[in-house]
């Protein structure tokens, strides 16, 4: 016993000093005029869907739970956003080429259809960012019109 209450002390001290380490936080209140929904014109039932369970992780705006201000949980999430946008950043869709567009609304419509995006562990907690099949469709068909348009 009397080696456990230092392991917890030491552990206690250890995560109050880390609340001290800032992270950058993925938020803007600018509009990107390169922004997919902007350039696609997007129907408002896809974008209210693609706001709702892909934006967080894949655009420059990130609306955080209530647990961002928390270490490690906010390290988690940094690394989780930067990896998500180095993938596909929505805000600035139209600076890609059309050679990458394509790729990118093929992987999208591949991974939709295959529930590999939104992640589980995303969808853990962010539970109206779960697709029913209907909305699969349709962000699977209106991906398949952007293409077409390309």
């Amino acid at each position: 016993m009397k080696f456990l209450k230092p392991v917890v002390i030491i552990l206690l001290v250890v995560f109050v000093g880390i609340q001290f380490v800032p992270t950058e936080r993925n938020q803007t209140d600018a509009v990107f005029e390169t922004d997919f929904l902007l350039v696609n014109n997007t129907p408002k039932n896809v974008a209210v869907i693609l706001q709702t369970s892909c934006y967080d992780c894949h655009s420059n705006n990130t609306v955080y739970p209530w647990y961002n201000k928390i270490q490690p949980a906010a390290w988690f999430l940094e690394d989780h956003i930067t990896e998500g946008k180095k993938e596909l950043n929505f805000s600035e869709w139209d600076t890609y080429s059309n050679r990458r567009k394509n790729s990118k609304l093929k992987s999208i419509m591949s991974q939709i259809r295959n529930d590999e995006m939104p992640l589980f562990t995303y969808t853990l907690i962010h539970r109206d960012a779960i697709l029913s099949d209907v909305e699969k469709q349709s962000i699977i068909e209106y991906m398949k019109s952007v293409q077409d348009s390309l």
